[in-house]
């Protein structure tokens, strides 16, 4: 019964990227539609937007179009489909489904789009949906293609209830690092954007959706908060399992440096806005190198890299 859970879970999968496709063109059209009205009302006002002249932008003030809510509507159906294929993926592997790098990639970016679903129900910033969902259907995709595997048992070493601890977790922090990160790339352009002068007029159609550069600031920071404290029990989990499973609490296996590369690089990033008073492009960019970090320990580090955890790569 099970093997025959494994090609709806993939085919489940498959119909998730479609959803995310529609919803992302949805979402194109919505900022099309926004750089269509932003132009007659500059016309018809005659002089520059609110948001051109440096004021902040509320997040509310953001547009609710038809295409938006077409676009979030058809986000949230590929998460539920995405769920169905990562719930029907543990069924018929009878465990969590993140034990290889497919799996990984299938709960890692549900929980991305989760996170994107709360957070765009409290700041309705329209540039995420694109950029948000186009990163989940790269993801997603490019793991469905090249990291695939069958059901498989799991390795000796990964048969423990810190799987679902540690490994939970860790999905969940770099849910709440990437959404930060899409943020401060955000934030880079826009802050950008508010230091012309005379900003062009095609560029200002689409930026003017966009809130203020400090507004996105302060969101990547909360959202990083939550991602660092959720990476820093990451850390502490993964080293009680180690003890439990190798006898020793911490190694220096590629794995756990790397791990601990990137506490130090949002260690710094938090300490840096909080008793430095870090804002705009540093703290930015600080972000911005977490999440490629992240990035690089699961797509390079899991894949090229041998080590006591090889076995995240299956």
């Amino acid at each position: 019964m099970t093997s025959q859970l494994d090609p709806i879970s993939l085919v489940l999968t498959y119909s998730a990227i479609a959803v995310y496709v529609a919803a992302f063109l949805s979402y194109v059209f919505a900022l099309a539609g926004h750089a269509t009205n932003a132009r007659r009302q500059l016309v018809s006002v005659g002089g520059p937007t609110v948001s051109q002249r440096g004021e902040e932008a509320q997040p509310e003030a953001a547009p609710d179009s038809r295409s938006a809510r077409v676009g979030y509507a058809l986000t949230a159906l590929g998460w539920v489909l995405h769920l169905a294929a990562a719930v029907v993926r543990g069924v018929a592997a009878e465990r969590v489904p993140w034990a290889n790098m497919f799996e990984f990639s299938l709960t890692g970016t549900l929980l991305i789009v989760a996170v994107f679903l709360v957070v765009s129900r409290r700041a309705r910033i329209l540039i995420l949906g694109p950029v948000v969902v186009g990163l989940v259907i790269l993801l997603l995709g490019g793991a469905t293609v090249a990291f695939y595997v069958p059901v498989i048992p799991l390795p000796p070493a990964l048969e423990s209830a810190w799987l679902v601890i540690h490994v939970l977790v860790a999905l969940l922090a770099t849910a709440f690092f990437g959404i930060a990160a899409v943020l401060s790339v955000t934030q880079l352009v826009k802050a950008r954007h508010e230091k012309r002068s005379v900003p062009a007029v095609r560029t200002a159609r689409l930026l003017d959706a966009i809130p203020a550069a400090d507004y996105l600031d302060r969101l990547a920071y909360r959202l990083t908060i939550i991602g660092f404290a959720l990476w820093t029990f990451t850390l502490m989990a993964g080293a009680i399992w180690a003890g439990r499973a190798w006898g020793r609490y911490w190694g220096w296996d590629v794995k756990e440096v790397w791990t601990f590369v990137i506490w130090v690089v949002y260690a710094a990033y938090v300490h840096a806005k909080a008793t430095r008073g870090w804002e705009g492009n540093r703290a930015a960019w600080l972000s911005i190198i977490g999440f490629a970090a992240v990035l690089f320990n699961f797509g390079v580090v899991n894949v090229f890299f041998t080590g006591l955890h090889s076995y995240s790569g299956l």
